[in-house]
């Protein structure tokens, strides 16, 4: 066999090697494996929970700021998702990344739906002034929504928002809701 045909073949799988190695959502999109990193976050109401304290549900777990329009927009749909499937040992947590907790109460309270009536926020919302969580979550968009399945695996990755990801998400919890333990 020609010899710079054999090298060829080894440049182009090692590049696709490199590809898939360093670039993991490449190959497969808005699919994640393994556990889901636990972590201990505040609530608004200063008491500590952990992402292991609602093992057993499926989660949709939005990263979210006060400064993000986007985030913004699609926290009533959340809430409306929350709602929904709740008794299905389903639920929303939202973490803030803001500095201040005060710019993530504000954002809260004067959230509204699109005919203008105000949102109550009933899921959990966490706080990570210090972006530690977000950082080992590789949070690069927001807001950012991972699916994570009732044995605690994350499942699904959303990077950003736009008008019709609540379809999205809705299909992944469903399909997660189904497989049960």
């Amino acid at each position: 066999m020609n010899v710079n045909l054999i090298n060829t073949f080894r440049q182009a799988c090692g590049a696709v090697f490199f590809v898939l190695w360093a670039f993991p959502a490449m190959a497969a999109p808005n699919a994640l494996q393994g556990a889901a990193p636990d972590f201990k976050l505040s609530n608004l109401q200063g008491k500590v929970k952990t992402l292991n304290d609602y093992r057993g549900h499926v989660i949709l777990l939005n990263f979210w700021a006060s400064w993000c329009p986007p985030c913004i927009e699609e926290m009533p749909l959340l809430q409306e998702l929350h709602t929904q499937y709740k008794d299905m040992k389903f639920t929303v947590i939202g973490i803030n990344v803001d500095e201040d907790p005060d710019s993530a109460r504000e954002a809260l309270k004067n959230l509204k739906y699109k005919d203008g009536k105000p949102v109550k926020v009933t899921f959990p919302i966490l706080l990570d002034s210090d972006n530690k969580i977000t950082e080992r979550y590789k949070v690069g968009a927001m807001p950012s929504t991972f699916v994570i399945d009732n044995k605690g695996n994350w499942r699904f990755l959303h990077k950003g928002y736009k008008p019709g990801y609540i379809e999205k998400y809705r299909k992944d919890v469903k399909k997660l809701i189904r497989e049960k333990s």
